[in-house]
């Protein structure tokens, strides 16, 4: 088996996990809407889905159409990161609990989760983090760098120019004397 077909599967694997991670965030949605929950930011919400998509899918075609090699210098090393990447969004959602969203869903009167990564007051967004070392670390496990420095851009911009603006002024919106907020991001 070529190492193409190995990368390929690798992140077909990462788009299963990914559409999992969908339902849970459907169904936590659904609860956190029964429970007066307002959602924030929806429209840039389709462009990070797309982009997401886009990761996945311009990795593979990346690598096929460009015929990229597979470093061992740089795969093996990038594939530890992805791996890692995966095991601590799943850190996060646990974390997270049922206020875990991939949309900024606030709740009013929910405490703000302070643990697992959230415990840490220096680091506001730990799965933003995981978002962007990913978005390096996967495309590069099989040295599909243009990928890698689009996603990277792309992500920057929506992330610092839509996404955590969004998210911030929805939990300091609701953020009440005693620091009750609603999303833990």
């Amino acid at each position: 088996m070529t190492s193409a077909i190995l990368f390929t599967v690798f992140v077909v694997a990462t788009g299963v996990e990914r559409i999992n991670e969908l339902r849970i965030s459907r169904r936590n949605a659904t609860a956190a809407f029964a429970r007066s929950g307002v959602e924030h930011g929806r429209r840039h919400f389709p462009w990070m889905v797309a982009l997401h998509t886009a990761l996945l899918l311009g990795a593979v075609v990346e690598v096929w159409a460009l015929d990229r090699p597979f470093i061992p210098g740089l795969g093996w090393p990038m594939l530890a990161i992805a791996v890692a990447c995966q095991a601590a969004r799943l850190w996060i959602i646990a974390s997270l609990g049922a206020q875990w969203n991939t949309r900024v869903i606030v709740v009013p009167g929910a405490e703000r989760v302070r643990r697992g990564p959230y415990r840490w007051a220096w680091l506001p967004h730990p799965n933003y983090l995981v978002v962007v070392v990913e978005g390096v670390a996967l495309p590069l496990v099989h040295t599909a760098w243009i990928t890698a420095l689009a996603f990277t851009v792309l992500n920057a911009v929506l992330l610092l120019g839509f996404r955590i603006p969004v998210e911030d002024r929805a939990l300091r919106a609701l953020a009440a004397p005693s620091d009750a907020a609603g999303s833990g991001r």
